[in-house]
């Protein structure tokens, strides 16, 4: 009686709660193989269930089975990869190569190569609009290639101020929104006329490199690095909603719909799990990683956060899977 009467009141005063599941539980580790240098960003082939990751510092990019969790094959002699785009409708990889400004594609099960697009320096992201048959690259001082997927040309440039940085593709409309961190602003561009139609100056807010889109709440979701900011900007106007802390060194940002979160990973060593709350995101959990882990993708259709993890001293280079917690 004595043990239950002590619960009782620890629970009264709130002294004793109920333990909470982590916002996301590490699943797996998938070795990556003898791979060494930095990581940059990853795409997916749902259909295999193949995951493809830019080994930029290897000068390679592998080819990941998300089913049987192992490394299937690598692809080399490509020139520090940093952005990965796969297109359903031709089974066709896009690689973007910092090193000599290319793009490279592969076809089909085998990846077999099939040519490049000369672009100029620093090919970075990559961003596919499948229906409209095009490819959106990220290069140069400032600049959107736009790439046809049915003759694999470029068909136009969208002239930016400087070099763009992480970009979205609007669902629910023609906008893409970019983050232009040189020119310390989110620029808006309409991918029908080619255009950028605004700027959305980012003020004290600087080095915006991920970004996503919370089209639910109709908002910009931008981080910063300096300071270490979530920022939510209306889709509608650009205006700063509000901002909220987050992990540093920052690389990628995704919207979890269902559970309505933002994922943001961090080479500082963690994933930061924000709610949307209000007008804005509150932390509800910050996941250790590693250092150096700051590329990430979700998953939306199997439910899985995939984070790239750089080889350093003491843990070697690997994707780690993460399970969301269950609703």
């Amino acid at each position: 009686m004595k043990s239950h009467s002590l619960l009782w009141v620890l629970l009264w005063f709130g002294l004793v709660g109920t333990a909470r599941a982590a916002p996301l539980e590490l699943e797996a580790k998938i070795p990556l193989g003898e791979v060494r240098g930095r990581i940059d960003h990853l795409a997916v082939d749902i259909r295999r269930q193949r995951l493809f990751v830019a080994e930029l510092g290897n000068d390679s990019v592998g080819v990941v089975d998300l089913n049987g969790r192992k490394i299937l094959r690598t692809l080399t002699g490509l020139k520090q990869p940093q952005g990965i785009g796969y297109v359903p409708s031709t089974d066709t990889l896009y690689i973007a190569n910092a090193g000599d400004g290319s793009v490279r594609l592969f076809q089909g099960e085998n990846l077999a190569a099939i040519g490049q697009l000369a672009l100029g320096e620093d090919a970075d992201n990559v961003r596919v609009d499948d229906a409209a048959h095009r490819v959106f690259v990220g290069y140069g001082d400032g600049a959107l290639a736009v790439i046809d997927t049915a003759s694999r040309h470029k068909i136009a440039d969208i002239p930016l101020h400087a070099h763009p940085e992480s970009f979205q593709l609007e669902r629910s409309g023609a906008q893409i929104m970019v983050n232009v961190p040189d020119s310390r602003e989110i620029a808006t561009v309409d991918r029908l006329t080619n255009k950028q139609l605004a700027s959305v100056p980012t003020s004290d807010l600087r080095a915006n490199f991920p970004l996503a889109l919370d089209e639910l709440h109709r908002r910009i979701v931008a981080v910063f690095r300096s300071p270490a900011k979530v920022g939510a900007f209306r889709m509608q106007d650009g205006h700063l909603l509000t901002t909220a802390d987050t992990c540093g060194d920052a690389d990628d940002v995704f919207v979890d719909e269902k559970r309505n979160r933002l994922y943001v990973s961090c080479g500082e060593g963690f994933i930061d799990v924000l709610a949307a709350q209000g007008g804005g995101y509150v932390s509800i959990g910050r996941i250790p990683t590693a250092a150096g882990a700051r590329t990430s993708l979700f998953i939306s259709s199997i439910d899985r956060l995939v984070l790239a993890v750089r080889a350093t001293g003491t843990i070697p280079a690997a994707v780690w899977v993460f399970r969301p917690e269950t609703l």
